[in-house]
């Protein structure tokens, strides 16, 4: 009788060590990092929940994006990617330490719901619209049907917005032979702003002024740069925080 139970105690500890091991073990140490906000606030900006990834709880059980993003929208837990020897990213979560500094969940909350607010709108058709350019170009849904489109949403005085241009500029460079991918941009600000302002700062993308009420509203985005990868159906595919995750996105949509 006690041999069979020493049987099943170690079969219960080999099953769950390889539940804990089997997708890597996380890449930094989830109590070290939340030893401080500035702790936390370095490895944060490393962590790109817009990109697909496989999802896990605090148990290493395999849930949905959904589930996985509300949790940290509405818990008390923050994501840490699992070291791996595949192109896949795994994201588990842990629960964040009692005496953690207080601005480590509020800014997770934050951050959780942003990006399961933007993944729920994945799949989606983007919002009914008619654009001019500032060279007088008419954009419309109709117009764009069976093109991707990629739309960064920003203002003049966003200095994230700006500090990305160089890169999205190399972006546009990169695909320019693509005639099937259109890249536009809505800016919140005044033709006239924005024509002082691109001529010293120049943007490749085809630019929409006095789009703040159409992204307050319509899009109802609170924060800047928000990237918007549109399919060839007119669907969002991806709504993305930074270019880092739109370079991706894209690079995976433009091979579909």
């Amino acid at each position: 009788m006690k041999k069979s139970i020493i049987i099943i105690i170690t079969f219960l500890f080999f099953t769950f060590s390889f539940a804990q091991n089997k997708f890597g073990n996380p890449e930094v140490d989830p109590i070290q990092i939340q030893k401080t906000f500035q702790d936390w606030s370095t490895y944060n900006k490393k962590i790109m929940l817009s990109r697909d990834f496989t999802a896990l709880d605090a148990s290493s059980k395999e849930i949905s994006k959904e589930a996985f993003l509300d949790k940290l929208a509405n818990g008390n837990f923050i994501p840490i990617r699992l070291k791996s020897d595949d192109s896949v990213y795994y994201y588990k979560l842990f629960k964040i330490q009692p005496k953690s500094d207080t601005s480590i969940k509020a800014t997770i909350n934050q951050i959780g719901f942003d990006a399961l607010k933007n993944y729920k709108m994945e799949g989606t058709a983007f919002p009914q619209f008619s654009f001019q350019d500032l060279e007088g170009n008419l954009i419309t849904n109709e117009s764009m049907k069976g093109k991707i489109i990629v739309i960064k949403c920003w203002y003049i005085h966003c200095t994230p917005c700006i500090r990305e241009f160089p890169q999205v500029n190399k972006l546009t460079e990169e695909y320019k032979d693509r005639k099937d991918i259109l890249f536009i941009s809505l800016a919140e600000d005044s033709p006239e702003q924005l024509k002082t302002f691109l001529a010293r700062k120049p943007l490749s993308y085809f630019v929409i002024p006095n789009m703040k009420d159409y992204m307050n509203e319509a899009l109802q985005l609170n924060s800047f740069p928000t990237h918007f990868i549109l399919n060839k159906e007119g669907l969002i595919s991806k709504v993305l925080p930074n270019f880092e995750s739109l370079e991706v996105a894209l690079a995976k949509e433009s091979k579909l």
